[in-house]
């Protein structure tokens, strides 16, 4: 019989009653895949509430230019907004993903997902209660590309990497911003123009963290 200890990850999955606790050990299955892994396609069916353990995947939307903008992370403790607007819409997932970083997943079948959700207010609250904490989430990023000028999301984007030291092509970086990467060339060239930053190939240096937090706060 498959243990539940890995609801030490998720403390307030721990108080759900006995019947669903038999449901996850019976239906519930962990699954694991390296870096590169596609986890789902747009317009793929889902099938599963998936849990995360640990790793992290990147979930985006591709245009059709082929232009990628990344919409969000999902790591260690967390689940994804995506995948749980398909499972309660009966909806085709609309973005894709790929693995980052090793991960470990919990898969709940969509019957038995379906069957918590009338049965176990616990499991009920948990799921809406992350589902609205994410989707604040993605209201923010949508507010960020819409009325924020590139060169403050730049900023920004380069600040929240928690470090001087940030080791990302400009591809990457035009990517996470669902923008070109000859844009960010040119906007990573001002920077270093200005003597914020310096590059070289695949690293960026910053030089100057507090001009570039006011250029953030300006956009």
């Amino acid at each position: 019989m498959q243990s539940l200890a890995w609801l030490t990850v998720f403390p307030e999955l721990q108080a759900l009653d006995e019947s669903a606790k038999k449901l996850l050990v019976q239906y519930a299955r962990i699954v694991e895949a390296p870096i590169g892994t596609i986890g789902y396609r747009e317009g793929d069916h889902c099938g599963a509430y998936v849990l995360r353990l640990k790793g992290r995947s990147r979930v985006y939307k591709m245009s059709s230019g082929g232009r990628e903008i990344v919409l969000y992370r999902v790591g260690a403790g967390e689940t994804c907004v995506i995948t749980t607007t398909c499972l309660l819409g009966n909806s085709q997932y609309p973005a894709s993903t790929i693995v980052e970083e090793p991960i470990q997943d919990v898969l709940i079948p969509e019957p038995i997902f379906n069957r918590l959700m009338i049965d176990s207010i616990v499991f009920r609250q948990y799921v809406m209660q992350n589902y609205g904490a994410l989707i604040s989430d993605l209201i923010v990023l949508l507010d960020e590309v819409a009325f924020q000028t590139l060169d403050a999301r730049l900023a920004k984007w380069l600040l929240d990497m928690g470090n001087n030291t940030i080791q990302r092509t400009h591809q990457q970086i035009a990517d996470e911003l669902g923008t070109a990467r000859e844009v960010v060339s040119r906007q990573l060239k001002r920077l270093e123009q200005k003597g914020w930053l310096t590059m070289g190939r695949g690293v960026i240096e910053i030089q100057q963290r507090s001009a570039l937090l006011k250029l953030a706060n300006s956009g």
